[in-house]
């Protein structure tokens, strides 16, 4: 394996060997602590040298593949195929303990968990076991070629298959990934279409052109799909006979889940580089921040400055405050999936989900978004008042947490959610299913 892709260097999975072999001896974890835990020792590891990997802006192979050996990719899996069958009550924890040494990492899991969940929530029952099956017991790795801000994917329809044609200006995760999730619009129809094909074919060419500000390590540039084929029976919540969406599947609340569940996937990545950025300032103060000497209230310890406390303890309350909405808002739509049947099985015939119901989880999801975007902001920003001057030093690398947040706040506008949130409190309106609700 070449260390060089088109020019770009990536990183090898051989740093991890010791790693691989420690998470493969001890197996997967079986609780939901277990599980935790699992995250918050793959965050140590990846905390060891965060700063200077986000520096070099490698291709994060390396990095991937430890989410593969620690068994991450597979927790919120069937346990029939090798999962670890946890809720996303626990998926979403397992992002956020990720996302608290390195926020690039935290977003790629979130992303593959949305991703290798879909057929959960738009696929038939058929479906959904045929797709856990080839990710979990293949540990496969999920990106997805679905922005909607750009034009969508064109779809055309050549016999026993569908064909994929066109571009997207961001991809996460798909230069890294062994899946790609694809979505587009039936030709000569308004019908979009789900489904997943390898990664590594002729017709999935990445421009190899992710360099942003922050999340350098996201792998989430552009890429072009030329003719890209998957069989009818593969278009999720579609009946491959009649070539139509079947009603029961995508006509239904249930179907609208994956825009809520990768909001607040977003949510726990912010919160987890907030808290993160607050721990490692921590460390940093208790070791090197000085005491200022020219305030005519002079200390000998940084601890002792009242300015230095005060700002610790707001950021800490908010961010405590933050944790608990967005664990909150975790249990809502762990609980909308078990209402509607674990991995999106059905019960008694239909998925128990109205409009109504999603719509408040919706609304709690965005008041998560709203929170931990503003507070991830004033924390990873207002960490150096306490650190002072010499903290700014590249080699740290406190800049890269507000990076981070920064960069990826701008995905969708939090003034948005901030608007669903005022008519859900003055109108008592749900927030209507959108590509970003």
């Amino acid at each position: 394996m070449s260390n060089q892709v088109k020019g770009r260097q990536y990183t090898d999975p051989a740093v991890y060997s010791a790693e691989h072999k420690a998470f493969e001896e001890a197996g997967l974890p079986t609780t939901q602590a277990g599980w935790i835990q699992r995250a918050k020792d793959v965050a140590e590891i990846l905390g060891r040298d965060a700063a200077q990997r986000d520096i070099e802006n490698k291709s994060p192979q390396a990095e991937v593949s430890l989410l593969k050996s620690s068994g991450l990719l597979k927790v919120l899996g069937p346990k029939k195929y090798g999962g670890g069958e946890q809720s996303w009550e626990v998926g979403y924890r397992v992002i956020r303990e990720v996302a608290k040494t390195d926020g690039s990492l935290g977003m790629l899991l979130g992303y593959h968990l949305l991703w290798s969940t879909t057929a959960n929530a738009v696929g038939t029952d058929e479906q959904q076991d045929s797709v856990q099956q080839a990710i979990i017991s293949n540990n496969y790795f999920v990106g997805g070629a679905v922005n909607p801000r750009d034009s969508d994917l064109n779809i055309t329809s050549e016999g026993d298959e569908i064909v994929f044609n066109g571009a997207k200006n961001f991809n996460t995760g798909g230069v890294v990934s062994d899946l790609t999730v694809l979505e587009g619009v039936l030709e000569g129809t308004e019908d979009h279409i789900f489904t997943l094909v390898k990664t590594d074919q002729a017709g999935i060419q990445f421009a190899h052109n992710w360099d942003s500000v922050g999340l350098r390590l996201t792998e989430s540039g552009s890429v072009k799909i030329t003719n890209v084929r998957a069989p009818w029976g593969d278009a999720l919540g579609w009946d491959p006979e009649t070539k139509r969406p079947i009603p029961s599947v995508l006509g239904i609340p249930f179907a609208s889940l994956l825009l809520p569940t990768i909001q607040l996937v977003f949510s726990n990545f912010y919160l987890g580089i907030a808290q993160g950025a607050l721990a490692a300032a921590s460390e940093y103060t208790l070791k090197s921040t000085r005491a200022w000497p020219f305030g005519g209230d002079n200390k000998d310890k940084a601890i002792d400055e009242f300015y230095i406390l005060q700002r610790y303890g707001e950021f800490r309350a908010h961010l405590a405050a933050a944790d608990a909405l967005t664990d909150r808002a975790g249990a809502e739509i762990a609980n909308l999936y078990r209402e509607g049947g674990q991995y999106g099985s059905v019960v008694g015939d239909e998925r128990l989900i109205t409009a109504q119901r999603r719509g408040e989880v919706a609304a709690f999801v965005a008041h998560a978004k709203v929170v931990t975007t503003d507070t991830g902001l004033t924390v990873t920003s207002g960490i150096f008042e306490m650190l002072g001057a010499r903290a700014t030093g590249k080699k740290y690398g406190f800049d890269r947490y507000w990076r981070d947040i920064r960069t990826h706040s701008l995905h969708d506008p939090v003034a948005y959610k901030k608007r669903e949130v005022g008519r859900w409190q003055l109108l008592g309106e749900i927030p209507e299913p959108t590509w970003y609700t």
